[in-house]
């Protein structure tokens, strides 16, 4: 940090909020040269209330993020500087992390539900079953994959399972907001303006923005059944978003919203087409600049925004997403820490795995939440093999940190796969870049030279720029062709390609142990007897294709008979659950892999009814208790008495509310 100044009459220097997963941080950067000077940082609790939740109270985020601020602001003029020398604040912050709170009162509704919370897999697994799908069936339109990591299936199981959620949507109340909307919501609102927005970076994580037209999609909520109206408004990632309502920065304008990951992106300078960073804290983020090109991944990774300046366009980035993402990398540090007790901090990792040439061919999966890209296996657990009497804690620690590499390897390799261009080096921030050891192995295990800047704090500093950038501050340029020098520290590998890949095979053999429930393609032994084994129907599947389709013609048959006279929306709801009946029974004697991409010529007919059945089944929404209600009352005409009977067919599955009507006459069975 700097010495203590003599003048301040010149000097610009610009704010960064920096609201993490652990901590909240309040940094200050000299504009002219990228300095730090100070800063000031609080640890935030994480919650854990159930297996595989995760959660933090928004009131202490908000309220550890102001006395960072303040602290932060009060050591800065003990420098010898001026408050007034800021001229604007950067925010960046965790992102998918889900806030609701009450637009009146403006009290949380329920604890802050965290990006690698995992609670949301049985609504992943019911909406895959109920559309028949597979996870990339909204890629097209938001760029992500169907999984518990981001917003939007947070969003619905707060609805689904917060009785007061569903209340302050119903009468317009409610807000919904990742961490960077909840804290300018309080920072910039006040009693004339209250201020609901974010910027792409963020909205581009919540599965409800149209990756393409950067607004909110009105199909993708629909898909979800969340409300518009509950949304932010979506804006730049460098613009004016307000000014600061109060407190010892009163006056200042926020002039930068931006994602952790793609903040450390911008804090790298990775602002040309075919760059990439990586940043190692709590978890691991690979992010990839490709430029205003739209990039597809067929190997699991994430197509997002990586950041838009002003009027500008819109430019975007492939991101890496393993077990949120690779490694929850800092968190399997603290975890050797704090459960083991194998480490006494997190800076002994380096001493403690040096004491080892290597790690005796111990495997470290840890997979604490499952598996993100490329694998996307949330029924992956964390895995130690290999061990033997004489495996010792520094083999473990070293397998640990070995773990990590591997996983950005198999990111590296997949960016290749989409891409069609291989990085020649990668910049390397967060946490463990302090950590020398764990770079050198990085460097061998990628096979790629490994930079790390002089300054680690390139999230902070990537949030600082682009507020420089905001139209109306103007204090950095940003473009490739003025890349502000900061140094960097390279590590250049040192083992042989042969050994680097027969120890990446034998991780491949440890992720795939990894599995719950091994499947292909990962399990890769005479997966080519198997693909021919499966490339027909047996007679028994055909005969229960058939039996099944019969009679549930049948019964779709006398139910429309039988209710001729019922209201012809009561109707078409029991024929949607015929066809359930119908599409269950067929689905349930076909192997799920005959409707893949592996075997389109031979199973025409097969396919031919999963897709009529499906365009049935998808004009159907989901609804949740309140809603079904009020469908009962306006079908059945019936009773409050009756209809409080008719809603006994209400069921949970996976945290969603399905409609079951149990057809009922004048409240009678």
């Amino acid at each position: 940090m700097a010495s203590k100044n003599t003048s301040s009459s010149t000097n610009k220097f610009v704010g960064a909020i920096d609201q993490g997963t652990s901590s909240s941080r309040f940094l200050i950067f000299n504009a002219a040269n990228l300095d730090l000077i100070t800063y000031h940082q609080e640890t935030i609790q994480i919650l854990t209330p159930n297996p595989g939740w995760v959660e933090q109270d928004p009131n202490e985020i908000l309220e550890k993020t102001i006395l960072c601020m303040d602290k932060a602001v009060e050591n800065f003029e003990k420098l010898g500087y001026e408050k007034s020398d800021i001229k604007a604040i950067g925010v960046t912050n965790q992102r998918e992390t889900t806030i609701l709170w009450d637009r009146e009162t403006g009290k949380v509704l329920h604890n802050a539900i965290v990006w690698l919370d995992a609670r949301t897999q049985e609504t992943v697994d019911f909406l895959l079953r109920q559309f028949n799908t597979h996870r990339d069936c909204l890629q097209e339109q938001c760029g992500l994959p169907l999984s518990t990591y981001f917003s939007a299936l947070k969003i619905r199981w707060l609805i689904d399972n917060n009785h007061q959620v569903r209340e302050a949507i119903k009468e317009k109340r409610c807000l919904f907001g990742t961490v960077d909307s909840w804290l300018l919501y309080n920072l910039l609102s006040n009693g004339e303006n209250t201020v609901h927005v974010t910027d792409v970076t963020n909205a581009s994580r919540t599965m409800l923005m149209n990756i393409r037209s950067l607004k909110w999609d009105p199909a993708l909520c629909e898909f979800f059944g969340i409300p518009e109206h509950i949304l932010p408004e979506i804006k730049s990632s460098a613009t004016i978003f307000g000014y600061i309502n109060d407190g010892i920065l009163q006056g200042v304008p926020v002039g930068a919203v931006i994602g952790d990951q793609q903040a450390a992106l911008v804090g790298q300078q990775c602002l040309d087409k075919g760059t990439a960073k990586s940043t190692y804290g709590t978890g691991c983020f690979i992010l990839y600049n490709t430029g205003e090109d739209l990039a597809y991944s067929r190997n699991g990774l994430l197509t997002t925004v990586a950041y838009k300046w002003n009027d500008d366009d819109a430019v975007y980035a492939l991101e890496v997403c393993i077990c949120g993402s690779i490694a929850i990398a800092g968190e399997c540090i603290k975890w050797l820490r704090d459960n083991l007790g194998l480490i006494p901090d997190s800076k002994s990792t380096q001493t403690i795995a040096a004491s080892v040439e290597d790690t005796g061919g111990v495997y470290f999966v840890p997979a604490f939440s499952g598996l993100f890209a490329p694998y996307w296996r949330s029924d992956a657990r964390g895995l130690i093999m290999g061990m033997t009497q004489y495996t010792t804690k520094a083999h473990i620690v070293r397998a640990a940190l070995e773990g990590i590499c591997y996983q950005t390897r198999e990111i590296i390799d997949a960016m290749y796969v989409d891409s069609g261009v291989r990085l020649s080096k990668l910049k390397v921030d967060g946490g463990m870049a302090n950590n020398t050891l764990f770079l050198q192995m990085l460097a061998d295990i990628v096979g790629i030279n490994v930079d790390t800047p002089r300054l680690f704090e390139t999230t902070a500093l990537g949030a600082a720029l682009a507020a420089g950038k905001a139209k109306g501050i103007d204090l950095f340029k940003l473009n490739p062709e003025n890349e502000i020098e900061t140094g960097m520290t390279s590590y250049i590998p040192r083992i042989q390609g042969k050994q680097r890949e027969e120890n990446f095979s034998a991780w491949k053999k440890a992720v795939i142990k990894s599995f719950d429930r091994p499947t292909p393609p990962f399990d890769t032994e005479n997966q080519g007897t198997k693909r021919d084994d499966k490339t027909h129907l047996s007679s028994t599947t055909v005969a229960w294709i058939t039996l099944t389709g019969a009679f549930g013609v049948l019964l779709l048959s006398n139910s429309t008979i039988q209710y001729e006279n019922a209201p012809w929306d009561l109707q078409i709801n029991i024929v949607h659950e015929c066809f359930v009946l119908i599409r269950q029974s067929v689905l349930a004697h076909v192997n799920r892999r005959c409707f893949t991409s592996f075997y389109p010529k031979k199973l025409r007919a097969p396919k031919r009814i999963k897709a009529a059945l499906d365009g049935r089944l998808k004009r159907f929404r989901m609804l949740d208790q309140d809603e079904f209600q009020e469908m009962l009352k306006s079908l059945s005409h019936q009773t409050g008495e009756d209809n409080q009977k008719a809603s006994n067919g209400i069921d949970t599955i996976g945290g969603m509310q399905l409609a079951i009507f149990n057809p009922t006459n004048n409240g009678a069975e």
